[in-house]
Formats: C-alpha cells, sequence, structure tokens
C-alpha cells in the first residue's frame, strides 16, 4: 500500500521535472542565441563607424610611403648647402617629422602591416646613410645622384610597403 503513493508522486513529478529541464535548456538557448545576434549587431554597427577611419588612416599611410619615397623625396627636398652630412640630416627629419604625425594611425591597422610601414622607414633611412657613407659621395648633389641611381637598380622599400598596404585595404571588402 505504502508504494502505491510513492508511484502516484512519482508519475506526477517526473513529467514536470523533465519538463522544467527541457524549459531551463531552450530559454537557456534563447538566452544565449539572442546575447549573440546583440553582440553581433553591435560589432556590425561598430564596423561601419569604424572603416572610414581605418580607410582614412590607410590614405594617410600610403600619403606617408608616397612622401618617403626616395625618388620623390629627393625631388621634394632641395639641398641647403653642399654639405652631404647637413643633407642627409634634413632628408632624416623630414622623414622622421612625417612618420610622428602619422603615428596614431597604427591602431587602425594591423599589427603586420604597421611593423611593415616602420620596417620600409629604417630601411629608406638606411638606404639614405649608406648612400652617403660611399666613397662616391662628397657634395648633396652627388649624395642624390648616388641615392637615384641606386633606386634605378632596386625597388624602393616603400613600394613594397604600398604594396602590402594595398593588400590589406583589398581584404577589407
Amino acid at each position: 500500500m505504502e508504494s502505491i503513493p510513492i508511484i502516484e508522486l512519482l508519475s506526477y513529478t517526473l513529467p514536470a521535472v523533465v519538463t522544467g529541464v527541457v524549459a531551463y535548456y531552450f530559454f537557456d538557448l534563447h538566452t544565449k542565441n539572442e546575447e549573440g545576434r546583440r553582440r553581433y549587431l553591435l560589432n556590425k554597427e561598430a564596423q561601419k563607424n569604424a572603416l572610414p577611419l581605418r580607410l582614412q588612416a590607410f590614405e594617410r599611410m600610403t600619403l606617408y610611403m608616397e612622401r618617403i619615397n626616395p625618388t620623390k623625396l629627393l625631388i621634394r627636398i632641395a639641398p641647403l648647402s653642399q654639405d652631404k652630412n647637413d643633407y642627409e640630416n634634413l632628408i632624416i627629419a623630414q622623414i622622421e617629422q612625417e612618420f610622428e604625425h602619422n603615428l596614431t594611425q597604427q591602431i587602425y591597422m594591423s599589427d603586420e602591416c604597421w611593423t611593415i610601414i616602420v620596417t620600409a622607414k629604417n630601411a629608406t633611412i638606411q638606404m639614405i646613410r649608406k648612400a652617403n657613407r660611399s666613397d662616391r659621395v662628397d657634395c648633396a648633389d652627388k649624395l642624390r645622384e648616388v641615392l637615384l641611381n641606386d633606386l634605378m637598380e632596386k625597388q624602393s622599400p616603400s613600394n613594397a610597403a604600398l604594396a602590402y598596404i594595398k593588400n590589406e585595404v583589398g581584404q577589407l571588402w
């Protein structure tokens, strides 16, 4: 006789427990799905707002790479005197000044892209210093000539960085 009330109790309780577990599972799944949807919509909105800023950063760094291209740099910056060291310092100061002006753009770029930009800047500076130490250079005009001749034989570091920037912008679409 005692087992009948326990069986009756189990027959009412067990379906209620199963229904409760299933309801909990579905509500939990629904809540996680809604949270993911909200996160996706917020991320989509943030990307829509950030895309113009990222593109502007890539534009500015493209302009920087063009401006530090030794061919264009040497045409734009004329020597103030015939001292080759003064001219070297003037060119490097221009490169560094423009770099500092665009330093904040790194937050909109991947670390790899920024590293390539910094490497291109440093390689350009090294190219200028190496040319200035050459025995062929004795004045500022000769430094310009040697640098331009060297660039005819090999690619400018800024061209390689420009290619990478273009590739990264292409991946935004």
